[in-house]
């Protein structure tokens, strides 16, 4: 007779706890971090570039400290006592990228670092990122060099808590923050140069040279490819980094820019100077248009000319109280009208763009806009690095720690990255597929639920470390099969 369901579930007696299992870890996918980081030589280029951080070359390097702090973001460790519940799997540690870090170890590391050591960890990022482009498929690699070559620069707020933490200040919302200023390869979304500032910083007072050092963090294969195909490499940014110098350096550096203008009175004077007749639709948003004024804010390069965006809205759009975002971007004769008022004649929400970028033609304007409007992909980097790694907050007091913090998440970010473009799926150069899509970017936080987090018995045989995986479809046999035809780094 076959027994009902609920009679094959029942057990026989009390199920106890036995003794705990070292065999086991809960982290079995971070092989194929540490075998991708492997091929790449990150540590090894990381500590190229940062050099020696103490006296005696002995104990953990400094490029360890921030890829063994990125590691445990990945493994999901939100606070540097995370590296000591890391360092406790004693399976994972035959397999993570840094085995045996402590988190008073990495503090004490990190207090050491200075800003000379942040530039040589940015360079040894980059060389890991040059060699990611030269094992990529022909056509892919192609694709990036011989396609748009795009810099986003923004920078976020990361809110702490505590008034002994240092180098962080309050910002305009009253809050305690540090703010990560980073500049993004935005195809790619792997990040170039960063600084961590405090909160009552002006990110333009460090942009130019940020972005100096993000040019030259590009792959090198990037750029030739980028100048052979007849393109110009393109910075983006929000009306956040309106400056003229920020301007006038990208021209010295060769490149066009595309930077949000602030609503000011010169922007208004030249929106009245555009006829009625200049104005072409946007390309996908709705009731939006553009058009191109000549005007050019003093000592801005020559060939920069005033790119402008209008959205209609309905009155019931837009909120009565003046404080609010949307009512701010109304042209200043309608901002104090009521709703009364405001129904009797069209409400348009305003944006400026200055640019260096062809926009001689309505298409060619159109088309500039709405590349412009996806400079949100660096966004998408700080979503990444907030939610996917650790860097929704600071843990520690001394700045310096929290620099390897930021620097750790976005190095957490940047194996995503790299994880995507190596292991995803190819189709005429573009990237179709990878593992938790977003137009096959990184999205750590899906990649760390189905190839990470994946419990896992390492048992020895025969001399041999065998991973043994619960009965089920896994992704990381494919990914970590994808990893090792990748050739090892030389030397």
């Amino acid at each position: 007779m076959v027994k009902a369901p609920e009679a094959r579930a029942k057990t026989r007696g009390r199920i106890q706890i036995g003794a705990d299992d070292p065999s086991l870890t809960g982290n079995g996918g971070m092989l194929a971090v540490t075998e991708l980081c492997g091929r790449l030589g990150l540590i090894s280029e990381l500590d190229a570039g940062i050099g020696p951080v103490k006296q005696r070359a002995r104990g953990f390097s400094g490029g360890q400290v921030l890829a063994g702090m990125a590691a445990a973001q990945l493994a999901g460790e939100d606070f540097l006592v995370g590296l000591d519940r890391v360092r406790a799997d004693a399976a994972g540690q035959q397999i993570t990228l840094v085995p045996g870090l402590a988190a008073s170890t990495a503090t004490g590391i990190a207090r050491r670092f200075t800003s000379k050591h942040w530039r040589g960890a940015e360079k040894g990022l980059a060389q890991a990122t040059a060699r990611m482009v030269d094992l990529l498929p022909a056509e892919r690699a192609a694709e990036l060099s011989g396609g748009p070559v795009t810099i986003d620069i923004d920078a976020t707020d990361v809110e702490v808590y505590g008034n002994r933490k240092r180098g962080v200040d309050w910002n305009y919302q009253g809050q305690r923050a540090g703010r990560p200023d980073v500049a993004v390869w935005a195809e790619t979304e792997i990040p170039l140069a960063a600084d961590l500032l405090s909160g009552k910083d002006d990110p333009r007072s460090s942009v130019v040279a940020l972005l100096k050092r993000a040019l030259a963090a590009l792959p090198e294969a990037v750029r030739d490819g980028a100048a052979a195909a007849g393109r110009k490499i393109r910075l983006r940014v929000d009306a956040g980094y309106f400056a003229g110098e920020l301007a006038r350096a990208a021209v010295a550096g060769g490149l066009e820019f595309a930077i949000g203008a602030k609503r000011i009175t010169s922007m208004w004077k030249a929106l009245a100077g555009i006829p009625e007749d200049a104005w072409t639709d946007a390309i996908d948003m709705h009731s939006a248009q553009v058009a191109v004024s000549p005007y050019k804010p003093g000592e801005w390069p020559a060939g920069t000319v005033l790119l402008i965006r209008r959205v209609r809205l309905d009155p019931d759009q837009v909120s009565a109280d003046p404080r609010s975002r949307r009512r701010r971007t109304l042209h200043p004769g309608q901002r104090d009208m009521l709703f009364p008022e405001l129904a009797d004649e069209p409400i348009y929400a305003y944006s400026f763009i200055c640019t260096n970028i062809d926009v001689s033609t309505p298409a060619k304007a159109a088309t500039v806009e709405y590349w412009y409007r996806h400079r949100t992909t660096v966004e998408n980097v700080f979503r990444d690095s907030k939610h996917g790694a650790a860097l929704r907050h600071l843990p520690s007091g001394y700045p310096e720690v929290n620099t390897a913090w930021m620097w750790a998440s976005l190095i957490a970010a940047a194996i995503a990255a790299w994880c995507h473009q190596l292991t995803g799926v190819i189709s005429g150069g573009q990237l179709v597929a990878g593992h938790g899509v977003r137009g096959g970017k990184a999205m750590i936080a899906t990649l760390r639920r189905v190839l990470i987090a994946v419990p896992a018995r390492l048992v020895s045989h025969g001399g041999q470390l065998i991973m043994r995986l619960a009965p089920g479809e896994y992704l990381l046999p494919a990914i970590l099969a994808a990893i090792r035809a990748l050739p090892a780094p030389a030397g």
